[in-house]
């Protein structure tokens, strides 16, 4: 990475960091190892300069930019998979890495995202080791260009509802795939539009008869050579979102279209050929493939959130604003205090998010091979952790990355800051995958079920331990340490809990059945399980940040333990109501935590600059006027704007056309 003459200000902030930031990036990363191999594919890979367009995609028309997508996409995957191939050991890091590198090729979202993230992932999953040899291999050559097709026209969440039906004909041994409605046309599919000639699609089966529920089938959809959709299928792009345009998000449908009936991914189920429905293993080891997205959107969440807060950093440390006092120099907008409370909790929450993320990780990988061996008792817990972890990760970053945009000012409206598209990208990531609601209630449900247990006496999974806790109001010490606080965050939860199954019990006692009390109660279980969520993720980042940091040097484990007490702190206040209701928190207390807040904020305003560079995010990757590394940041708006069609000639053609008018003067 080519690095300028460093902005004066930046210099001194780099100057009065005192801790070491390389090591703190060690840590982020999971391991100095980690670090290595990441910049070492990093380097390699942009030194080809693959990923530099002489025109800024957001000039492009919405054809162009598709296509610049394309080409892209092809080199990015070939540069990548030599640099992944070339390390052992690395195949569980290699998302990561992939995820952080695609930013340097595309401004928005690959067209092919879907092909690696759920198409690939697919395959792996749910095909038998002979379906796997027939396209595995192709898949990830890129011989066939893949989509997941699930959410319709008319479905996104409620997956049963899916009407795309495949009804087996054993005379001829093949799967009818049909869209009965308008509704049932497939819908938002990423890569489907004009990239994918191959998709795996979720259908209702039937045979013999009868409907089996929604399975998966990979279907041929264009031609190979020609790539022309085949007989029987209509497929397209949906047209301009607010971002994702690159995504090529497409519909898809099907008039009675045939395919053969080893096209059903059968590693789970089968269909024989005389019709037989045959199940083969639990059907929850499919959740599989949606949990792992999840998992991995927790961790896009962080990441994305350190792109702005680095972003959002070092601009306020470049900008000046007013006089503190009259005849005195302008001031650094990193020094007023309301900037720092906006931003400090940015680089904090992407720490949480990411050390979130590595627990999570590693928690599905272990109950994924407990799963693999036929034990799926901890699987309720694990979708439980990852629909709540991805509705309050997506909807957090979401609202703290439109935050950073708000302390950027005018310029962090200009795309070239890129700002308004980590906010496109990441607010997409609320609703998809799982809507922030909907995710919620199905935490929610685990959270009464668990309440019910430990009410029993029965001892329920670790993360609702909680639970088996009997905290009434009246007995509560409140505690304003860092363990405290998370105490009474769970005191929080299991408080809230236990008024929505009390809630629930008392209209059912009314004469109201199980269902429709529990959705009379649905505004009341939604910040239940949002509850839950805070606190699991209070406890995990303060265990891990401890863990992480145990040999670490005095001044890393101080400005991470700064952090940490800042979001606990944060959050605290954010949730004085709760507090009050549910703890024996005082007027007092809420003074002292405030105090602390401000305190804080003065600690961790000399490392701001140092802790978004331990982030280590490369200018090619962050793509900003604002936060490149040097802090050229007047320079940089200039030289984009200078980049502009509409610059590129000093009279534009309108002005002839339109503008022109006889003057008088």
């Amino acid at each position: 990475m080519t690095v300028n003459k460093i902005n004066e200000d930046l210099a001194k902030e780099r100057r009065k960091c005192n801790f070491d930031i390389q090591e703190l990036t060690y840590i982020i990363d999971g391991g100095k190892h980690k670090t290595e191999q990441r910049r070492s594919i990093e380097e390699n890979v942009l030194k080809t300069g693959a990923h530099v367009d002489l025109v800024p995609d957001e000039c492009l028309s919405l054809k162009e930019r598709y296509e610049n997508a394309v080409k892209k996409s092809l080199a990015y995957s070939d540069l990548v998979k030599n640099e992944i191939a070339a390390f052992t050991g690395i195949e569980s890091y290699g998302t990561p890495i992939l995820r952080r590198l695609a930013d340097a090729f595309f401004v928005e979202i690959s067209p092919m995202l879907l092909h690696f993230g759920m198409f690939v992932p697919t395959i792996i999953g749910q095909c038998t080791p002979e379906q796997q040899a027939k396209w595995l291999l192709p898949a990830i050559n890129l011989e066939i260009y893949g989509a997941y097709a699930q959410t319709e026209l008319g479905h996104g969440t409620f997956i049963r509802g899916l009407e795309t039906t495949a009804t087996y004909d054993p005379s001829t041994e093949e799967f009818i795939l049909h869209s009965p409605t308008l509704t049932a046309y497939k819908w938002w599919i990423g890569g489907l539009g004009k990239t994918a000639n191959h998709c795996i699609v979720v259908a209702q089966l039937y045979t013999q008869g009868k409907c089996y529920g929604v399975h998966t089938f990979i279907v041929q959809i264009r031609d190979l050579e020609t790539h022309e959709p085949l007989p029987g299928v209509k497929v397209g792009e949906i047209g301009p979102k607010l971002g994702f345009n690159t995504a090529d998000n497409g519909f898809l449908g099907f008039n009675n279209y045939r395919i053969p009936r080893d096209h059903m991914l059968m590693k789970n189920a089968q269909v024989l050929k005389d019709g037989t429905y045959k199940k083969l293993a639990n059907a929850k080891l499919t959740y599989g493939t949606m949990v792992f997205v999840r998992v991995t959107l927790v961790s896009d969440s962080a990441f994305n959130l350190a792109k702005a807060a680095t972003i959002a950093v070092r601009y306020s440390a470049v900008r000046r604003q007013s006089e503190a006092k009259p005849g005195a120099p302008e001031s650094q907008v990193l020094d007023y205090p309301t900037q720092q409370h906006k931003l400090f909790i940015c680089i904090s929450t992407a720490l949480a998010m990411q050390l979130t993320a590595n627990w999570l990780w590693a928690t599905f990988s272990k109950y994924l091979n407990e799963m693999r061996k036929g034990n799926v008792d901890n699987l309720p817990e694990l979708h439980a952790l990852s629909s709540c972890l991805k509705s309050v990760s997506t909807s957090d970053a979401s609202f703290l990355i439109e935050q950073c945009r708000f302390a950027c000012g005018g310029h962090g409206y200009m795309t070239s800051s890129r700002l308004p598209q980590i906010y496109g990208f990441v607010v997409a990531t609320r609703t998809y995958e799982g809507d922030y609601t909907v995710l919620l209630l199905q935490t929610a449900r685990f959270l009464v079920k668990a309440w019910e247990l430990a009410e029993s006496g029965v001892d329920v999974s670790p993360t609702v331990s909680y639970l088996n806790r009997v905290n009434k109001h009246k007995e509560l010490v409140w505690d304003n340490s860092m363990e405290g606080l998370i105490r009474s965050f769970e005191v929080v939860a299991e408080g809230k809990i236990s008024h929505c199954v009390k809630n629930i019990r008392e209209k059912m006692k009314t004469g109201m059945c199980y269902d429709e009390a529990w959705l009379l109660t649905t505004n009341q279980l939604v910040p239940a399980a949002e509850a839950h969520c805070r606190a699991v993720l209070l406890k995990v980042y303060h265990q891990e940040a401890k863990r992480l940091t145990a040999g670490s040097s005095v001044n890393v484990q101080k400005v991470i333990d700064q952090l940490v007490q800042l979001y606990i702190i944060f959050w605290s206040l954010e949730k004085t109501g709760d507090l009050l209701r549910y703890t024996p928190i005082s007027e007092k207390d809420i003074d002292e935590l405030q105090n602390r807040y401000d305190d804080l904020l003065s600690s961790i305003r000399p490392n701001a600059v140092g802790l978004v560079d331990a982030f280590d995010i490369r200018d090619e990757i962050l793509q900003s006027t604002l936060g490149a590394y040097d802090g050229r940041v007047y320079e940089r708006l200039m030289e984009e704007a200078l980049k502009t069609p509409l610059n590129a000639e000093s009279v534009n053609s309108s002005f002839h056309k339109y503008l022109k008018r006889e003057s008088k003067l």
